[in-house]
């Protein structure tokens, strides 16, 4: 019997390896897209793709998709886990052409078109790279062992458990300078993920367990926010900025800028010449993309980022193409930056440019990013938000970033809890997912 042309191809490339292959889809003689991080961008372009003639593989060492915007509110007890998530086949369970690996990619052979997933090869005839991003120490990688990141669920939970266990341990402690270590909390890093963090962190200690503790006062407790920039927010407007800053002073937490972490340990961090001694220091200071240029053979920025054509297309191999955290983009103002809606707008153009070659169409223009604006909120009567034309600060900002929120969340089910859970702290000033969960109690 005659082998099909896919077939012998997929055969042909893995015949030095000796490595087993397993199809990428449904078997057939469709062209074959693979999709590496079910992520923003990944998830939309599976999405887009739901109507082409092709089979569609989208890989994720996780199973389900994350609201990464909202994993601060998991770390602060606010949400649950799964009110910020859902099933990535749940997603997917409609689109017949359109299958789900889980598993963590090792490789890509990029003369072979085949994605390695350990010992496994998936063909493909062409690729979306989109594995997002990780923290960035800026050489000082050893900070990771004494800092909490916040990329995924576990990171979250682990959080949250640091920061429940500190007020605990406190509550139980009798060693006064101990104590104060305890309830001081850093947060390292500016932008968006550290205000967010910081207001939340302010409320959950000045508000909900300001009843909880005999011996401690939770309402001591001291959020530092250190931002190595002259100015918090950097990409929103400086008014802005300063108004984020107010309200984040109104509600207790201290802000440094113009300073920079020079060290960092299980006991605190230095900043210049001050030591602020503190058992939860928690990292919002940058990110830096997958090592999906090493898979690629290809050169990368100092934050990993690979360049890549208009199209978002891999230079010297427009079958690959990479989005969103993982690719380096021109913007008017400077590299596009890491943000949920660029990864999105990618993802949805890379479909087009990828559904119109398989219909032998011309392409779609060059890819243009549309900024619909910036958002951040302070706790639970604050935000800033920033729409070009429009600024706003205050309640209505806080309105206005809850709706842009509960409307992007994936799923009715995810939309209703997250409504309901922020309906119930808002009225009775409680968190109802403090939990500490885990081994080292």
């Amino acid at each position: 019997m005659t082998m099909p042309t896919a077939e012998r191809a997929a055969v042909s490339a893995r015949a030095d390896t000796g490595i087993p292959a397993i199809p990428a889809g449904v078997a057939g003689h469709r062209p074959r897209v693979v999709i590496l991080g079910a992520g923003f961008g990944g998830l939309n372009a599976a999405v887009a793709l739901r109507g082409a003639a092709a089979e569609v593989t989208v890989i994720d060492r996780r199973n389900h998709h994350l609201f990464q915007p909202l994993l601060y509110q998991v770390a602060t007890a606010a949400l649950s886990p799964a009110d910020i998530a859902a099933p990535i086949r749940g997603i997917l369970s409609r689109q017949a052409n359109t299958a789900v690996v889980l598993g963590t990619v090792t490789a890509i052979d990029v003369v072979g078109r085949a994605v390695a997933i350990g010992e496994r090869r998936v063909a493909y005839d062409q690729l979306i790279v989109a594995t997002g991003a990780r923290e960035a120490y800026f050489g000082h990688d050893e900070w990771a062992e004494t800092t909490l990141g916040l990329k995924t669920v576990e990171d979250a939970t682990a959080m949250r458990r640091r920061i429940l266990l500190a007020f605990e341990r406190a509550e139980d402690g009798a060693d006064e300078a101990e104590r104060r270590r305890l309830l001081t909390f850093v947060i390292v890093g500016g932008g968006p993920t550290g205000v967010e963090l910081a207001g939340a962190l302010a409320e959950l200690a000045r508000a909900a367990l300001a009843r909880d503790f005999r011996h401690i006062d939770p309402k001591t407790a001291r959020i530092v926010l250190i931002e190595a920039g002259p100015r918090l927010l950097p990409a929103f407007p400086p008014s802005l900025s300063a108004a984020a800053a107010r309200a984040l002073t109104r509600i207790g937490v201290e802000t440094r800028c113009g300073v920079a972490v020079t060290a960092c340990d299980a006991a605190g961090v230095m900043v210049g010449d001050e030591r602020i001694d503190s058992r939860t220091v928690i990292w919002a200071a940058g990110v830096a993309a997958s090592p999906a240029a090493q898979w690629l053979g290809v050169a990368a920025g100092r934050d990993g980022r690979v360049a890549v054509n208009t199209d978002l297309s891999l230079p010297v191999h427009p079958e690959i193409f990479v989005i969103g955290d993982t690719a380096r983009v021109a913007g008017p103002h400077g590299p596009l930056p890491g943000v949920a809606p660029v990864a999105k707008q990618q993802g949805a153009y890379v479909a087009r440019v990828v559904a119109a070659r398989l219909a032998g169409r011309p392409a779609p223009p060059p890819f243009r990013y549309r900024d619909y604006g910036n958002l951040a909120t302070i706790g639970r009567r604050e935000a800033v938000v920033d729409f070009g034309w429009l600024r706003l600060t205050g309640r209505l900002a806080w309105l206005v970033w809850g709706s842009a929120h509960i409307y992007f969340l994936i799923g009715f089910r995810n939309r209703i809890a997250v409504a309901l859970d922020w309906l119930w702290s808002y009225l009775t000033y409680q968190r109802g997912a403090r939990l500490i969960t885990g081994s080292d109690l």
